[in-house]
């Protein structure tokens, strides 16, 4: 069922509602256009997650990593990455070795190389709002979708 958000504070707490679901590492995608909001949602679930900093959208350096307590976190944009193998130089596969959250933007350009999501968050303009899709793709997943509705 889509979810509607009004402005970017919709879109925060949505992020920090779905924190509460990442109780153990995970692997989200992030689908939809260019200022649907897929960074703004990373930064509520950060917060949500217990992290004050500030949140970089890491379009230039694919990756940007965090610390939030003893819990590793990587916020990957995948928008300028022009060949897929460019992630094999960056050593994604160490990345996704199970033991943290890895939130992707642009999850399609690494198609092939990147692991199964447990969850695909589909955003969509819905004239100023925007509706979000969550999609389990695992029981993961599930946790997830339970917890926005």
């Amino acid at each position: 069922m889509p979810i509607k958000i009004e402005d970017e504070a919709g879109m925060i707490a949505l992020g920090q509602r779905l924190a509460a679901a990442c109780d153990s590492p995970c692997i989200i995608y992030l689908d939809g256009p260019l200022g649907a909001g897929k960074t703004t949602l990373v930064r509520g679930v950060l917060s949500g997650l217990g992290y004050h900093g500030t949140v970089r959208s890491p379009t230039y350096t694919l990756v940007e990593p965090y610390t939030v307590d003893a819990r590793r976190v990587f916020h990957f944009d995948l928008f300028r990455l022009t060949d897929v193998e460019e992630l094999e130089f960056v050593g994604v596969r160490d990345y996704f070795d199970g033991d943290a959250t890895c939130l992707v933007e642009w999850p399609e350009r690494g198609e092939g190389l990147l692991p199964p999501a447990d969850l695909v968050i589909h955003l969509r303009f819905d004239g100023s709002a925007r509706r979000v899709i969550l999609e389990s793709r695992s029981p993961r997943g599930d946790r997830f979708v339970k917890l926005a509705e």
